[in-house]
């Protein structure tokens, strides 16, 4: 198992552009994360009124699913979710991306930064190209079980 799985997590989170945010029972929409492993936060831009929102104001749990086949990262992450009135934080993580979801821009009413403090996390981590190609083909010669990389649970 990598020396620090949590470690590896932030760090290909960084990489993720977009996964699932489930929140309030319900269906999970896609969001794009901003990772802070200083913070234990992952931070995401919103809609008030939205679902994500809503489960924000009560500070309530949510999962955020990744599947992000560049970054080579597959995890199931649970925490809460609150409502953040940082401004700086939101210059700070600020896109084009997202602006383009709000008519006013940076300015819009609507816009909302939620953090999700994450408790606990399932973890696939990986190597993609070759050795991925590898280890797939020595697995279907030899019958083992290939090494496609890390796995494991993670605490925050």
């Amino acid at each position: 198992m990598t020396k620090d799985l949590k470690a590896d997590f932030w760090h290909r989170l960084d990489d993720v552009r977009a996964g699932l945010l489930g929140a309030s029972n319900e269906r999970p929409v896609p969001m794009a994360p901003h990772a802070d492993k200083d913070e234990n936060a992952i931070w995401f831009i919103t809609a008030k009124g939205s679902a994500a929102d809503r489960a924000a104001l009560d500070s309530g749990p949510a999962q955020f699913y990744v599947a992000d086949a560049k970054s080579h990262l597959y995890a199931t992450v649970e925490g809460t979710l609150t409502r953040s009135d940082d401004a700086a934080k939101l210059d700070e993580i600020w896109s084009a991306m997202a602006a383009a979801w709000f008519k006013d821009g940076r300015d819009d009413n609507a816009v909302q930064l939620i953090r999700m403090t994450p408790k606990d996390a399932e973890v696939w981590s990986g190597d993609g190209g070759v050795s991925f190609l590898y280890e797939i083909a020595k697995a279907n010669m030899t019958g083992d079980t290939p090494d496609v990389g890390e796995h494991g649970h993670v605490t925050f």
